[in-house]
């Protein structure tokens, strides 16, 4: 009897487990639930979702690298301006003094070949004035742009009046009316000029 009772519950257990397999091999055609370190039951849902975590790494990597490129262009921009601001720190300073220069230049050129008059030593003082500031200019850097006799050129000189002489090209500068400067590479000032017809 006893032998009976146990053939039963183990056949019944034996109906238990092969109905769990059957269940096992639905659920491995439709997902993979086993817990088995190789397997051969089709993983297309994780094929799937490693595909798209692939494709999102790749795009953060790409982001990476793009936002990378820009923090150094930036970088690159701001010491490029940087170094312009420092390059050319005294430009206004320096263009307002060129008023005062000119101020100078005049006065001094109204002085005559008599040098022993009251006119000339007056201004004797003037052209030492203008001596020491011509040579503070130079020491920034600041030159004058020849002007007189070259060819005119809108980057350099501006064209107050227009001259008719037949002697002399077209295009050509007879007379600076009021003298332009460079501070380094850059025009500080154009020059005030009358040109050739």
């Amino acid at each position: 009897m006893e032998n009976n009772s146990t053939k039963t519950k183990n056949k019944c257990h034996h109906n238990k487990c092969h109905q769990n397999d059957s269940k096992k091999e639905e659920l491995k055609e439709e997902k993979c639930t086993c817990e088995q370190s190789e397997c051969d039951c089709p993983n297309d849902d994780i094929n799937d979702e490693r595909e798209l975590l692939g494709k999102r790494i790749k795009q953060l990597e790409e982001s990476l690298l793009r936002n990378q490129a820009e923090l150094l262009n930036y970088r690159k921009r701001k010491d490029e301006e940087t170094s312009r601001i420092v390059k050319y720190a005294e430009e206004e300073v320096l263009k307002s003094f060129l008023p005062i220069l000119d101020n100078f230049e005049r006065a001094i050129n109204m002085d005559d070949d008599n040098l022993n008059d009251e006119v000339s030593k007056f201004l004797e003082g003037f052209k030492l004035m203008y001596k020491q500031i011509k040579e503070l200019l130079k020491k920034f850097e600041v030159t004058e742009i020849d002007s007189l006799g070259k060819e005119f050129d809108p980057s350099y000189h501006q064209a107050v009046v227009m001259d008719k002489d037949d002697t002399k090209e077209h295009g050509i500068i007879t007379e600076v009316l009021q003298k332009g400067y460079m501070y380094k590479d850059r025009v500080l000032r154009t020059a005030m000029v009358k040109v050739n017809e």
